[in-house]
Protein backbone atom coordinates (compact mmCIF):
# COMPACT_ATOMS: atom_id res chain seq x y z
CA UNK A 1 0.00 0.00 0.00
CA UNK A 2 1.03 3.51 -0.43
CA UNK A 3 0.08 6.78 0.27
CA UNK A 4 -1.22 8.76 -2.57
CA UNK A 5 -2.67 12.47 -2.63
CA UNK A 6 -3.45 14.59 -6.14
CA UNK A 7 -2.80 18.60 -5.99
CA UNK A 8 -2.53 21.70 -7.70
CA UNK A 9 1.26 22.97 -6.68
CA UNK A 10 1.09 26.57 -5.91
CA UNK A 11 3.57 27.69 -8.16
CA UNK A 12 6.82 29.92 -7.47
CA UNK A 13 7.83 32.46 -6.02
CA UNK A 14 4.23 32.33 -4.44
CA UNK A 15 4.31 28.63 -2.92
CA UNK A 16 7.70 29.26 -1.37
CA UNK A 17 6.51 32.39 0.23
CA UNK A 18 3.42 30.86 1.62
CA UNK A 19 5.53 27.85 2.68
CA UNK A 20 8.12 30.27 4.64
CA UNK A 21 4.65 31.71 6.32
CA UNK A 22 3.32 28.60 7.73
CA UNK A 23 6.24 27.67 9.37
CA UNK A 24 6.87 31.09 10.77
CA UNK A 25 3.54 30.47 12.53
CA UNK A 26 5.15 27.25 14.19
CA UNK A 27 3.38 24.69 11.84
CA UNK A 28 6.34 22.10 10.95
CA UNK A 29 4.11 20.27 8.64
CA UNK A 30 5.33 23.05 6.11
CA UNK A 31 8.85 21.05 6.48
CA UNK A 32 6.99 18.20 4.12
CA UNK A 33 4.08 19.62 3.11
CA UNK A 34 4.59 22.09 -0.23
CA UNK A 35 2.19 24.66 -0.82
CA UNK A 36 -1.30 23.24 -2.88
CA UNK A 37 -4.66 23.21 -3.56
CA UNK A 38 -5.65 19.56 -2.64
CA UNK A 39 -7.83 17.43 -5.17
CA UNK A 40 -7.57 14.27 -3.81
CA UNK A 41 -6.91 13.88 -0.38
CA UNK A 42 -4.28 11.25 1.30
CA UNK A 43 -5.48 7.90 0.25
CA UNK A 44 -4.02 4.75 0.66
CA UNK A 45 -3.80 2.80 -2.82
CA UNK A 46 -2.95 -0.80 -3.33
CA UNK A 47 0.29 -0.75 -5.55
CA UNK A 48 -1.36 -3.28 -7.88
CA UNK A 49 -3.55 -0.36 -8.93
CA UNK A 50 -0.80 2.72 -9.88
CA UNK A 51 -0.96 2.06 -13.23
CA UNK A 52 -4.63 2.52 -13.19
CA UNK A 53 -4.63 5.27 -11.29
CA UNK A 54 -2.33 6.84 -13.57
CA UNK A 55 -4.02 6.04 -16.92
CA UNK A 56 -7.26 7.76 -15.09
CA UNK A 57 -5.42 10.89 -14.13
CA UNK A 58 -3.85 10.94 -17.62
CA UNK A 59 -8.02 10.70 -18.94
CA UNK A 60 -9.16 13.34 -16.78
CA UNK A 61 -6.55 16.22 -17.50
CA UNK A 62 -6.91 15.35 -20.95
CA UNK A 63 -10.57 16.61 -21.19
CA UNK A 64 -10.37 19.42 -18.31
CA UNK A 65 -8.86 22.62 -19.55
CA UNK A 66 -6.19 24.77 -17.86
CA UNK A 67 -7.26 27.67 -16.00
CA UNK A 68 -6.34 30.85 -14.07
CA UNK A 69 -6.56 30.71 -9.94
CA UNK A 70 -6.34 33.69 -8.02
CA UNK A 71 -5.42 33.06 -3.82
CA UNK A 72 -6.98 35.95 -2.12
CA UNK A 73 -7.74 36.66 1.69
CA UNK A 74 -8.16 33.99 4.31
CA UNK A 75 -10.25 32.12 5.61
CA UNK A 76 -10.84 29.00 8.46
CA UNK A 77 -12.26 25.64 9.13
CA UNK A 78 -12.76 26.97 12.75
CA UNK A 79 -14.30 25.87 15.09
CA UNK A 80 -15.19 22.34 12.80
CA UNK A 81 -11.44 21.85 12.00
CA UNK A 82 -7.99 23.92 13.48
CA UNK A 83 -6.99 25.17 9.92
CA UNK A 84 -6.60 28.85 8.41
CA UNK A 85 -6.01 28.91 4.75
CA UNK A 86 -5.76 31.22 2.09
CA UNK A 87 -8.77 31.33 -0.15
CA UNK A 88 -9.42 30.15 -3.95
CA UNK A 89 -10.99 33.39 -5.74
CA UNK A 90 -11.22 32.50 -8.86
CA UNK A 91 -10.60 28.98 -10.70
CA UNK A 92 -12.99 27.93 -7.88
CA UNK A 93 -16.14 25.90 -10.29
CA UNK A 94 -12.93 24.68 -12.85
CA UNK A 95 -10.97 23.30 -9.28
CA UNK A 96 -14.34 21.96 -8.02
CA UNK A 97 -14.96 19.65 -11.52
CA UNK A 98 -11.49 18.53 -11.53
CA UNK A 99 -11.71 17.23 -7.80
CA UNK A 100 -15.04 15.19 -9.29
CA UNK A 101 -13.70 14.20 -12.07
CA UNK A 102 -10.93 12.57 -10.65
CA UNK A 103 -12.99 11.31 -7.74
CA UNK A 104 -15.16 9.58 -10.47
CA UNK A 105 -12.81 8.23 -12.68
CA UNK A 106 -10.34 6.61 -9.81
CA UNK A 107 -13.33 5.61 -7.95
CA UNK A 108 -12.57 7.51 -4.67
CA UNK A 109 -15.87 8.04 -2.35
CA UNK A 110 -16.99 11.21 -1.85
CA UNK A 111 -15.25 13.37 0.76
CA UNK A 112 -16.39 13.68 4.51
CA UNK A 113 -16.51 16.99 4.00
CA UNK A 114 -17.96 19.13 0.93
CA UNK A 115 -15.28 20.25 -1.59
CA UNK A 116 -13.81 23.65 -0.79
CA UNK A 117 -10.54 24.75 -2.93
CA UNK A 118 -8.06 26.46 -0.85
CA UNK A 119 -4.44 26.37 0.46
CA UNK A 120 -3.60 25.88 4.03
CA UNK A 121 -1.23 28.26 6.30
CA UNK A 122 -2.07 27.20 9.76
CA UNK A 123 -2.86 23.53 10.73
CA UNK A 124 -2.82 22.02 14.26
CA UNK A 125 -1.66 25.01 16.17
CA UNK A 126 -2.99 26.86 19.37
CA UNK A 127 -5.78 29.75 18.68
CA UNK A 128 -3.15 32.77 19.03
CA UNK A 129 -0.85 31.15 15.77
CA UNK A 130 -4.12 30.49 14.13
CA UNK A 131 -5.46 34.26 14.74
CA UNK A 132 -1.69 35.30 13.70
CA UNK A 133 -1.68 33.85 10.41
CA UNK A 134 -5.92 34.34 9.71
CA UNK A 135 -4.93 38.39 10.34
CA UNK A 136 -1.25 38.12 8.54
CA UNK A 137 -2.44 36.86 5.39
CA UNK A 138 -5.93 38.65 5.10
CA UNK A 139 -4.17 40.72 2.16
CA UNK A 140 -2.39 37.73 0.57
CA UNK A 141 -3.04 38.49 -3.30
CA UNK A 142 -1.66 36.06 -6.58
CA UNK A 143 -2.41 35.00 -9.78
CA UNK A 144 -1.01 32.41 -11.92
CA UNK A 145 -2.09 29.89 -14.66
CA UNK A 146 -3.47 26.18 -13.74
CA UNK A 147 -1.63 24.13 -16.40
CA UNK A 148 -1.40 20.68 -14.37
CA UNK A 149 -2.00 18.69 -11.61
CA UNK A 150 0.15 16.11 -9.84
CA UNK A 151 0.58 12.79 -8.14
CA UNK A 152 2.09 13.25 -4.82
CA UNK A 153 3.40 10.14 -2.75
CA UNK A 154 4.05 10.24 0.53
CA UNK A 155 7.24 9.17 2.15
CA UNK A 156 7.41 9.41 5.76
CA UNK A 157 10.91 11.06 5.98
CA UNK A 158 11.01 13.38 3.27
CA UNK A 159 6.45 13.87 3.47
CA UNK A 160 4.75 14.48 -0.30
CA UNK A 161 7.01 13.97 -2.78
CA UNK A 162 5.53 14.62 -6.59
CA UNK A 163 5.39 11.73 -8.97
CA UNK A 164 4.01 12.38 -11.97
CA UNK A 165 1.89 15.57 -13.47
CA UNK A 166 -0.43 15.87 -15.63
CA UNK A 167 -0.54 18.38 -18.31
CA UNK A 168 -4.26 19.98 -18.48
CA UNK A 169 -5.63 20.13 -22.39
Amino acid sequence: MRTIGVAIAVPEPFGEQLRAKRLSYGDVMAETVPSHVTLVPPTEVDDAQLGRLVEALTQVAAIIPSFRMTLKGTGTFRPVSPVVFVAVSEGISVTELLAQAIRHAVDLPEPQFPFHPHVTVAHHLDDEALDRAFDDLSDFRCSFEVSQFSLYFHDEVQGWMPERSFRLS
